[in-house]
């Protein structure tokens, strides 16, 4: 095992200075792991992605779109190595933001929640009726939450999904998308998923343009509190875009630090009304939202991008020190990952390839960064909230891009596997790509 020691100063940040280790052995392409499929895609507002379920079997539980449109669910034998997947949604749309979020509760039996791309169609949800298995499907639900009668003559679709329980609430379900006027909206349901509340809009912004879109992570204790983080809307509409944060708990909304924001009654919520996290207007540097969890003692921490300019994608990591938030700088990750075609201009310049928290432990990132031309997979730990990391290379020398990462949820540090990435043969946008999902 070889260990090279850096210390980075970064042009781009003045004054930032950060130590890192990069640990190399047993490090190998990204075609060479362990793949869950051939052929799948995801964005990453639709959460969780993947779970690990241990009942009778041990088991990660998944979802993804394919390069033709298929909404797939599937699940891999952590004992015996197995791989079942199965189509629950035939040719919904070629879109990788229509990934289904996933949810597994007491009975073990999965429910995947999906729905189009800014679509009128509704959310859908499918639910297995075997537990623990992946093929036998209960008849596909389709839930019209949106609220069109307050939001009349505004935006009226679906797109994202977000499931989330409260143990602590009689098991009530937490299901978020973006829906009416594509401002974020939430139901909820006492029944484990039979009926759901009509959907009301939890974020708004001053609406300075038409669909303005806040972009929205959550995160859970899966007991009380629900984390919440989000942006003024797209960094390609907004001059400046900043993070916020907020913290549902015992039917009230909270800044992290306490203080009571309102009644979930109350709302939507303003920005403003939130935690700002990172003001992009003192900067001018545009972020985007990647994921929200907490640490050992509850307090919440966030990964984000920030970008200088359209090449170069900045990853943060944003802790909750007890009195304010500290915003510690990363990696610059190098520019979007999609493969734009000669002479043309990229639509999505700001598609990173991404960073997430592990949610059992997040002073772990998994993180796609550019290396010898190449986007690579690595695993990033601090032990002291941000300020040092050693990096540990989960995949290098690799022909294609890798990109996404997700770590699994409920897998703890001594499961075999623990995130699971897109290996990218094709990705010229999010209507045409073609990768693979690969696990380690």
């Amino acid at each position: 095992m070889i260990l090279r020691y850096y210390l980075v100063i970064i042009s781009l940040i003045p004054f930032t200075v950060f130590a890192q280790n990069i640990i190399e052995g047993g490090c190998i392409p990204g075609e060479d792991h362990l793949t869950l499929t051939s052929d799948g895609a995801w964005c990453w507002f639709s959460d969780p992605r993947a779970i690990l379920y241990k009942g009778n079997h041990n088991r990660i539980y998944a979802g993804w779109m394919n390069s033709s449109g298929d909404v797939v669910a599937g699940f891999y034998d952590c004992d015996d190595n197995g791989i079942i997947s199965d189509t629950i949604h035939r040719k919904l749309e070629i879109d990788d933001h229509d990934n289904p979020s996933l949810f597994i509760g007491q009975a073990g039996k999965p429910i995947f929640y999906y729905s189009g791309h800014a679509q009128k169609s509704p959310i859908y949800a499918r639910k297995s009726k075997t537990p623990e298995y992946i093929g036998e499907w209960e008849n596909e639900k389709l839930l019209y939450l949106n609220d069109t009668i307050s939001y009349n003559n505004l935006s009226n679709s679906y797109t994202y999904t977000n499931i989330i329980q409260l143990s602590q609430e009689n098991n009530r379900m937490y299901l978020f998308w973006r829906g009416m006027d594509f401002k974020p909206n939430f139901s909820v349901s006492d029944d484990g998923g039979t009926s759901w509340s009509a959907g009301e809009i939890l974020i708004l912004p001053d609406r300075l343009y038409r669909d303005r879109r806040p972009y929205v992570k959550f995160g859970s204790d899966g007991k009380e509190k629900i984390h919440i983080a989000f942006t003024d809307g797209h960094p390609r509409d907004e001059p400046t875009n900043s993070i916020y944060y907020l913290c549902y708990r015992n039917d009230t909304l909270f800044k992290a630090g306490g203080t009571m924001i309102g009644s979930l009654s109350d709302v939507p919520v303003k920005p403003e009304q939130a935690d700002l996290v990172y003001n992009a207007n003192l900067t001018g540097e545009k972020a985007w939202i990647w994921d929200v969890a907490e640490d050992k003692d509850g307090n919440p921490v966030i990964v984000y991008t920030r970008f200088p300019d359209d090449s170069n994608h900045c990853y943060y990591y944003a802790i909750w020190n007890g009195t304010g938030w500290e915003n510690h700088f990363m990696v610059n990750s190098g520019g979007w990952f999609p493969q734009t075609p000669p002479g043309k201009a990229e639509p999505e310049p700001n598609y990173s390839g991404g960073l997430v928290l592990d949610h059992e432990d997040p002073s772990v990132v998994y993180l796609s960064v550019k290396r010898n031309k190449v986007f690579e997979i690595e695993k990033w730990t601090t032990h002291d909230r941000g300020l040092t990391w050693s990096v540990d290379e989960i995949t290098c020398h690799s022909k294609n891009d890798n990109v996404r990462p997700f770590a699994i949820r409920h897998a703890d540090k001594n499961d075999r596997i623990q995130v699971i990435w897109m290996n990218v043969n094709r990705y010229v946008h999010y209507t045409n790509y073609h990768s693979s999902l690969k696990m380690k």
